[in-house]
């Protein structure tokens, strides 16, 4: 069985912990402040770490910084009072597996640590593997881009835990994409995944759509209606838009929230909910919080943990990516169309307000008007070219050479990052360490991706 190590100065805790976890055959051993339980990952391995988070003279929060540097494939579960639930969150960004809030049930204690080996034994798979040289992440998420790929890692650091989690930005950037992904990776992905647009719900009867109604509830109630939270049992509900929910039904969504219980519209019984809640905006919550227009009680609650998706603009390294998916779905195995210099050019410079369900739908469009398996400038629709002519960008250096079936896609990205790597080198007098600067990586990273420049 695995190996787990309990860091607590509680020694009730400590007791408490080692009674369950050796009944359950696990092997453990104990640590009574965080500087025990560093001499113990020095010298041994584990599988798991259990550490309190208020400890002398080393905190939790040091030793779980520690144990990522020291044995990064450690899963780690922290233990929190109430007072420091904000503290457990920081945690998790820092790497922990999740947080169990005291005192605890020992079947949620058990059920945590399970999931917690499984998913680190997932990692150590995924880490020992072949090493595949693919930036799709969950089925459909591109992430070509760093800040795509920060995304990609918390969205697998935090979906095997229960939190709620709030997904931000702005319309067409992938919420609901990212709202399936963390339900596939999670421990009810063999439940309903239930999406809704709280902002498509007629006011008069978002209540019910949500809640469900008896018989009677109101005119037009002819019988018994299951909501979709009752709908989603065992599975997630996604509020997408939710900043769109009624003032008046907030306080009834954090009340279900918070007592996991429903009661139907005109009912009078509550029933036990068992449904993970996603929650997504296009809009600052924060300063709709301020404005009086959304509950800041129920704001905290959603956002456990936030997810803020960056616009297109802001990952440009991702557009010929989604290019080239967009055109494989769409052409299902057929022969990949050749797509002139033209093309490219104004696909990388357009500013995309529409996102990536903006660019989804120009590919649509190029493939349904192609001629000769070639898409060309003449497919593309016109607000493209216009906004492309009106600001021609880097049209005359940034592509050189035909982009087409002889050319790999990664081929062609690899060849512009060294273009423009070595253009701002020579920006910057040659000095590699101010351009590692200007280009905000490491001069390891720059290194990596120049070569050939480690000997200059």
């Amino acid at each position: 069985m695995a190996k787990i190590l309990i860091a607590d100065d509680d020694p009730t805790i400590l007791s408490l912990l080692n009674k369950i976890l050796t009944s359950k055959g696990y092997d453990v051993q104990l640590a009574e402040h965080g500087g025990v339980a560093e001499k113990l990952l020095k010298s041994e391995s584990f599988d798991l770490l259990i550490s309190d988070i208020k400890m002398e003279p080393v905190d939790g929060m040091q030793l779980l910084k520690n144990t990522r540097q020291m044995r990064p494939a450690v899963g780690v579960i922290m233990l929190t009072a109430y007072a420091t639930v904000t503290t457990a969150v920081e945690a998790m960004k820092e790497g922990a597996f999740d947080y169990i809030p005291k005192p605890f049930k020992i079947d949620e204690l058990l059920g945590t640590v399970k999931r917690a080996l499984d998913y680190q034994n997932s990692l150590s798979e995924q880490i020992s593997g072949t090493h595949v040289e693919s930036k799709k992440y969950f089925g459909n998420i591109i992430a070509e881009s760093e800040g795509m790929i920060k995304v990609c890692e918390m969205i697998k650091r935090v979906a095997p835990t229960k939190t709620t989690i709030m997904i931000t930005g702005e319309s067409g950037t992938g919420k609901e994409l990212v709202a399936e992904a963390l339900h596939s990776f999670s421990a009810r992905s063999e439940g309903p995944f239930i999406p809704v647009n709280c902002a498509a719900l007629p006011e008069m009867l978002i209540e019910s759509e949500l809640f469900g109604h008896v018989k009677g509830a109101f005119t037009g109630a002819n019988s018994n209606k299951i909501g979709l939270f009752e709908a989603a049992k065992g599975g997630t509900l996604f509020l997408d838009e939710i900043n769109s929910i009624p003032l008046h039904l907030q306080s009834k969504l954090l009340r279900t929230i918070q007592n996991k219980k429903i009661r139907k519209v005109g009912g009078t019984e509550e029933f036990e909910l068992d449904v993970r809640i996603l929650a997504a905006s296009n809009q600052n919550m924060e300063t709709l919080v301020k404005e009086g227009s959304f509950r800041e009680d129920l704001f905290y609650r959603l956002s456990v943990i936030s997810i803020d998706l960056p616009s297109i603009s802001q990952r440009p390294d991702d557009i010929l990516p989604l290019a080239q998916h967009f055109i494989s779905q769409e052409m299902d195995g057929g022969e990949f169309p050749v797509m002139d210099n033209a093309v490219l050019a104004i696909l990388q410079n357009y500013s995309w307000p529409g996102n990536v369900r903006e660019l989804q739908n120009v590919i649509q469009h190029c493939l349904t008007f192609m001629k000769d398996d070639k898409i060309t400038k003449e497919t593309l629709p016109s607000k493209l070219i216009v906004s492309y002519e009106e600001n021609p960008g880097t049209q005359n250096t940034a592509l050189t050479g035909e982009f087409g079936k002889g050319k790999s896609l990664k081929a062609f990205l690899r060849a512009k990052e060294k273009e423009y790597l070595k253009n701002v080198i020579n920006t910057m007098g040659g000095d590699k360490v101010k351009a590692a600067q200007e280009l905000d990586i490491s001069l390891a990273t720059l290194y990596r991706k120049l070569p050939e420049e480690k000997q200059n």
